[in-house]
């Protein structure tokens, strides 16, 4: 995911071509219009906590658009909030805050409006809010329909291909949803 200054027209440009968040050998672009990647080169693409942020038009753009960059075969693997988890914790929770809570955890509430022009422009470019929850049923569905097979929830660590283990991060799997799939071969 970009960062916010990144979006911007001209600034986003100045401030990506003087740092580096990435190695060298690292492509970034954005997924929903389509990765500076040439189709079927791709052994295998990981996404961590990006699609949440998409609306849904966007997240179907995005699964169309790795699987044209995978190759035959290619592992797509992802991890995202898991909407069924958060929505098990709401409803074991007898507080007063439940519902507050929910929205909290799931950043699918405001708690307050953007104010000002920086807080508007913060809030538009900032990109942090949830658009689309998943849980595995409705995830995996989306892949389905996407063209993808072998279809399954994946746990941290438990990749058939030893490249993931590089970029994994257990934090980012606890009470998370994972889903491993492939492109047809």
């Amino acid at each position: 995911m970009r960062l916010p200054c990144e979006r911007m027209p001209l600034i986003g440009r100045l401030y990506t071509k003087n740092q580096s968040r990435f190695p060298s050998n690292v492509e970034y672009g954005d997924i929903v219009k389509g990765l500076p990647v040439s189709p079927d080169s791709c052994a295998g693409v990981y996404c961590s906590h990006i699609l949440e942020h998409l609306s849904l038009g966007d997240f179907r753009a995005a699964l169309r658009n790795t699987k044209e960059i995978l190759r035959p075969n290619g592992i797509f693997r992802l991890v995202l909030p898991d909407l069924e988890h958060s929505i098990i914790k709401y409803n074991k929770n007898t507080s007063a805050e439940a519902a507050s809570e929910f929205m909290r955890e799931t950043y699918l509430g405001h708690e307050s409006r953007a104010r000002g022009l920086k807080s508007i422009i913060t809030t538009w470019l900032g990109n942090s809010q949830h658009l689309w929850m998943w849980d595995y049923k409705s995830i995996a569905a989306e892949l389905k329909d996407a063209g993808f097979i072998e279809i399954r929830r994946a746990f941290f660590g438990d990749s058939s291909d030893p490249f993931f283990n590089a970029v994994e991060d257990k934090g980012r799997w606890d009470n998370c949803l994972g889903v491993e799939c492939r492109k047809p071969g």
